[in-house]
Formats: structure tokens, sequence, C-alpha cells
């Protein structure tokens, strides 16, 4: 529903998306395309994916949300008896209807800080867990779960992310980056963790659609080929395979190319950064600057 004369903040969903990508998919409109992703527009958005992550042989796959992306990548990503590590905050232990718990796989949670994850915190539960005796009785961390940038808005330096990587490497676990608002992320004057970086340190990861330009869709990356065999038979079994993939695939071709996806971000900071100095201006202190 419209509200007259307020500007709504409430969610990333009030509007529709941005005009370049309507624009392509009107043009678009009566092209014939193959389906299910397999169109040439959505290889091309691969290709234009492929070479912002410098990952040459990364498979990438389109998917409609980010509670579907997650819950899909997460089955894929851990073993039956494995369940995931994420934030007290983290949008899969709170936000998405217990999503990752109805597909057979508990959410270990650890408080977090900011809400991000602390590496010595990852690899004390880890430890814990390889070290108690009655482990055979208990779900094994297998994968841990983060986002970039987090519940609050905070980010994760890259030397964080690093010592995650490492905490993961130690303990035989993969690290999944749930990037709904990656643009962003990356757009931020205090990030310095790129879509390179991501692409060497994490297992996998998406590439919001949603909330950052587009009607719908999540580009998940896999940067190492075969780390989620059988990903598109998976898809199929979750319902989470577009048949009309190319709709996904025009609005991901469309913000990877003249860097419009960066240019959204960019945008969208620069505003936010207005609000905060007009609350400070204001006298408002901030929770998190």
């Amino acid at each position: 529903m419209a509200t007259s004369g307020k500007l709504p903040f409430a969610s990333d969903y009030q509007q529709g998306a941005h005009p370049k990508i309507l624009e392509r998919m009107v043009a678009a409109n009566m092209e014939t395309n193959a389906g299910y992703g397999l169109d040439a527009h959505s290889e091309h958005a691969r290709s234009l994916i492929r070479k912002a992550c410098e990952t040459p042989q990364a498979e990438i796959y389109f998917l409609v949300g980010g509670t579907q992306a997650n819950a899909v990548a997460l089955d894929a990503l851990l073993a039956p008896w494995q369940g995931v590590v994420a934030p007290a905050s983290g949008h899969v232990s709170i936000h998405e209807a217990g999503a990752i718990e109805a597909g057979g796989h508990k959410v270990i949670q650890l408080p977090g800080r900011s809400g991000r994850l602390d590496a010595a915190d990852v690899d004390a539960l880890a430890a814990s867990w390889k070290h108690d005796e009655n482990r055979g009785h208990m779900v094994m961390p297998g994968t841990v779960y983060i986002s970039q940038p987090t519940e609050y808005g905070t980010l994760y330096t890259l030397e964080e992310l690093s010592a995650l990587r490492a905490a993961c490497d130690a303990h035989d676990m993969r690290l999944y980056v749930d990037g709904a608002r990656l643009a962003y992320a990356l757009a931020a004057p205090a990030n310095d963790v790129q879509l390179a970086d991501l692409a060497r340190l994490a297992d996998a990861f998406y590439i919001g659609g949603t909330k950052c330009g587009t009607l719908l869709g999540e580009a998940m990356v896999f940067p190492t080929p075969g780390t989620c065999p059988h990903f598109f038979t998976l898809m199929k079994q979750h319902g989470a395979l577009l048949a009309k993939g190319m709709v996904a695939g025009i609005q991901f071709e469309t913000l990877f190319n003249e860097t419009l996806y960066q240019r959204i971000g960019r945008r969208a900071v620069e505003q936010a950064s207005r609000i905060a100095v007009a609350f400070q201006a204001a006298g408002y202190e901030l929770v998190i600057p």
C-alpha cells in the first residue's frame, strides 16, 4: 500500500526494479529462449559475473530469493549429520521461519559481535565437538554461515574473513556467505572485501539481486567447480529451479554490464550516509556509525 507524503524505508521490497532492468526485460519479452537458465542471457550473465569475481571456472546458478538460495546451498554443502554455524542474529537463525531446520539441518548459533562471527569462537565450537566423547550423539558443525553486510549493517574485514577461512580449514568445514545486500557492502567506504576476495575465501556465496535492483533473483557462485555436485538437480528437488530462467539471466546480465550493480550500491550508500549525517546533526547518537 502506498504511503502519502512519507518516504518508505521499511523494506527493500516496496518498489520494483531499476529502470534499465525493466527496459531490457521488455526488449527481450518476445524472444524465444531455452528454459531453466540454459538461455544465452543467463550464460552471458555468468560470464560477466565470473569476470567480476576473477573466477573463470566458477559455477553459477540463479535462484529466485534469499531464503531459497540459503536453503538449497546449505543442503548441498552439509552432510545429513551436519549443521550450520551462524550468528544468533543471522538471517538463517531468526528470519527464515526455520527453513534450514525444515530441510533437516540444525542451525548452531553463536552469540556474534555486532552481528559478526569471531573466528576464535568458531574454532572453539568445532574443537569442543571434536573432543567430546559423545560427539556421535551430537550434530557436527559442517559449514559456517555469515552475511556481508550483517543483519546489523556491520562489515567483515578482509582480515576477519581470512581468519574465518583458516578456522574452517582447521576443522574441515566450509564457509558460506549470504550476499543478499552485497552491493551495499561493496560500496561502503570502510569495506576492504571485494568480489574476488569472496571468491578466493568462500566455498560458496551469492550475489543478491532482489534487494539490490532486480525484481527477483540471486546468483549463487561456487568458485571451485564440483564443490556441490548435481546442484542443478538439487534446485529442482527443492522447487527452486526457475523454468523461465531467462527472467533472472536478463536481470543479472544487465546488473553486471557497465558496472550497474556497483553503481546501485554506491547510490544507496550515499543516500544512507545523508540520513546518518542528518540524524547526527539533530543530536542523535548512532549505535553503529
